[in-house]
């Protein structure tokens, strides 16, 4: 989703924005953030998912990735599945939400202004389904950053110790998690930027 900065004064903004694009009403989480260690079964839990989406969607999918904190080896995550799917149009819905809610999955997410973002959660498996249209910038960065920490031992216990330092905290809204490790994301990239020039 979306970054906002993470402080008193942009929590009202945070809030108004995440009710603007959350879909059925926003929960609230108002606890720390769960963290466990690597569970080499994620990658499987993909792959269940994966077959799923391709079984529903067929030629629609354009792309389907394993992303996120759960698909890189030795990398503590929330344990939840975060699943990249590229489709033609992210924002012609009817070609890929009515099948998708069909099968169970739930939209929860729209966001029109960032990338034409679209989140599902599914129907059994904790997941959260990120729509893209093909080629969209911020589906690039997710798997660069994916493929760098993967590689990179240094960047990953780095990312790994922000994330645990800020998990303990108690935040209204697990997106405001997702927000505050913006910092040490765009530090990252910044290095992935200078590798590859």
């Amino acid at each position: 989703m979306k970054n906002i900065e993470n402080s008193h004064n942009s929590a009202s903004a945070n809030d108004e924005y995440l009710q603007k694009v959350t879909v059925g009403g926003l929960k609230l989480h108002n606890a720390p953030i769960t963290l466990i260690e690597y569970d080499p079964h994620w990658p499987e839990l993909f792959n269940q998912e994966s077959y799923r989406i391709q079984s529903i969607l067929g030629c629609r999918v354009l792309q389907l990735e394993h992303v996120g904190s759960t698909s890189i080896p030795g990398l503590c995550a929330k344990p939840i599945i975060d699943i990249l799917l590229a489709v033609a149009d992210s924002s012609d819905e009817p070609s890929y939400v009515p099948a998708l809610e069909t099968a169970g999955y739930t939209l929860r997410i729209r966001e029109p202004d960032w990338f034409e973002h679209r989140l599902f959660k599914g129907p059994d498996t904790d997941i959260n389904l990120h729509v893209f249209s093909a080629g969209a910038s911020e589906a690039k960065r997710m798997l660069r950053f994916r493929d760098w920490l993967r590689t990179n031992d240094t960047d990953r216990e780095n990312y790994a110790r922000v994330k645990r330092d800020l998990a303990q905290h108690v935040w209204r809204n697990v997106q405001n998690y997702a927000d505050a490790k913006t910092e040490v994301i765009k530090e990252i990239m910044e290095r992935i930027n200078s590798s590859e020039q």
